[in-house]
């Protein structure tokens, strides 16, 4: 398998990815029936995303965490992500950026699971 070496490796990622949260039973009602994500938008910040992880690339801006604070997402939903993510990676890369990419995917998912765990218990949201 190869590496994760420029945008249409990041494009394949965050498409694979996501037609797994798509079929996904917990997941896809958060996104799609709660959030109502528009797909036509939401993939090319997720390409913009990943490209400024991954490869270093500037064209995405934003606060991500900010758009999951109104959720009723938990533990088991940031579990799931990371799940599905681990799995398209492994099933499409391998090499020192997929190891980076499964290393920055975890720490999203501590940090965000994390961060709403504190804003619940907060009583700020849900």
């Amino acid at each position: 398998m190869k590496d994760i070496e420029n945008n249409s490796d990041i494009q394949l990622l965050v498409d694979e990815f996501y037609k797994k949260v798509n079929e996904d039973e917990l997941l896809s009602p958060i996104f799609n029936e709660i959030a109502q994500v528009n797909w036509k938008d939401h993939l090319p910040k997720m390409y913009k995303f990943w490209s400024k992880l991954l490869l270093g690339e500037n064209e995405y801006q934003g606060s991500p965490f900010d758009k999951h604070i109104q959720l009723p997402i938990g533990e088991n939903h940031f579990n799931r992500w990371i799940q599905l993510f681990l799995e398209t990676l492994d099933a499409h890369f391998a090499g020192s950026k997929a190891t980076e990419a499964r290393l920055k995917a975890q720490n999203i998912a501590n940090i965000f699971n994390f961060k709403m765990k504190t804003i619940q218990a907060s009583g700020y949201i849900h």
